[in-house]
């Protein structure tokens, strides 16, 4: 395990306020695994029957259009407990994760996909990290044989340019799988922004963290709903909300380009002085000016993410819309514990 620097009499302190028997939420976002939803649930339900604590699934049904809700229903019914949250559409996992999380009662807080690439058997493991001290206990991938070569390639290359372009320390090859306190839930809900980079607002928030590490197994049953075009979009927007450097860096090459002119037409300036006027190639003529100006389109599109972006948040739309809320038949072990004034769903 791999320990953050946090000083020692935080964690003491935190550890001493741990409630002896927790409530424990998980939060679920699906869309379409009806697949898999069955072996999800036989297998967490196993691992935390041996806890012995109070639990509560919290489903985020992300405008699935299989079975993946009516599964949900019937186990709810059969005294599963829990709630299942239907949102009105398709919003993406980043707003399904934020619902769940504005749904959660727990004192602490299981965020886990219904694949089964993240083990439920670590549970256990993560709730000893949260016993001691720690808010945040998040796995770390150390075997990602079941990726692709092309997508551990691609994730590890993110993971180094994000870390050196933000001003946070975004642990590589940590997922959404993770155990996080009330405290941290509640600080999360507090922000606003409508572009959601869920991995990057974990890392944003900071609070005492423990490193888990875990081999991914392959998923149970069902496809990934992930291609290559969703996940350059979500570096995009990973880029785009914690960092501004790309507009610098695009300042510091204006700049230099602006330079380099301003001394070509000093060079040339001189060179006529002293050996006359010649006819310039029609050729080189072409070659700057398709450079310059894909030069400056691309620092135009790089600009228009950033509008974009501003665009979306001015409109204070809310992240997500919930359609329906189906409370299982089982009762709550404990009332919700009290949020923050800025934790407020974000659905009103």
């Amino acid at each position: 395990m791999q320990n953050d620097k946090t000083p020692v009499i935080y964690r003491t302190r935190r550890a001493a306020s741990r409630p002896e028997t927790p409530l424990i939420s998980i939060v679920v976002p699906a869309y379409n695994e009806a697949e898999v939803l069955d072996h999800f649930i036989t297998d967490t339900q196993a691992i935390l029957a041996s806890l012995g604590c109070h639990y509560e699934y919290v489903f985020i049904d992300d405008g699935s259009r299989d079975k993946t809700a009516d599964l949900i229903a019937g186990h709810l019914r059969k005294g599963l407990p829990g709630r299942l949250i239907g949102l009105s559409r398709n919003f993406g996992k980043e707003a399904a994760l934020s619902a769940g999380l504005a749904h959660a009662r727990g004192d602490a807080v299981v965020i886990i996909d219904a694949d089964l690439q993240d083990p439920p058997a670590l549970i256990p493991q993560m709730l000893e990290g949260w016993r001691a001290g720690y808010d945040v206990v998040y796995g770390v991938r150390v075997d990602r044989s079941s990726d692709t070569l092309m997508k551990r390639s691609t994730a590890d290359l993110f993971y180094r340019i994000f870390n050196r372009l933000a001003h946070i320390d975004m642990p590589a090859n940590a997922g959404d799988f993770r155990l996080i306190d009330r405290t941290v839930v509640n600080a999360l809900l507090q922000l606003p922004e409508r572009n959601r980079f869920m991995k990057g607002l974990f890392a944003w928030v900071g609070f005492p963290s423990m490193a888990l590490p875990y081999e991914r197994p392959e998923r149970r049953a069902g496809t990934g709903k992930w291609n290559y075009w969703k996940l350059w979009n979500f570096a995009i927007d990973g880029f785009t909300s914690f960092t501004t450097l790309p507009l610098r860096i695009w300042l510091y090459c204006g700049s230099v380009v602006a330079a380099l002119a301003f001394a070509y037409a000093l060079y040339l300036i001189i060179r006529v002085l002293a050996f006359g006027v010649d006819v310039p190639g029609y050729a080189s003529l072409m070659v700057g000016l398709l450079f310059f100006s894909g030069v400056q389109l691309l620092s135009i599109g790089m600009i228009g993410e950033y509008v974009s972006r501003l665009f979306s948040e001015t409109k204070q739309r809310p992240v997500y819309l919930v359609q329906d809320i189906i409370e299982g038949t089982a009762a709550t072990p404990t009332e919700e514990p009290m949020r923050s004034a800025g934790s407020r769903d974000q659905d009103a």
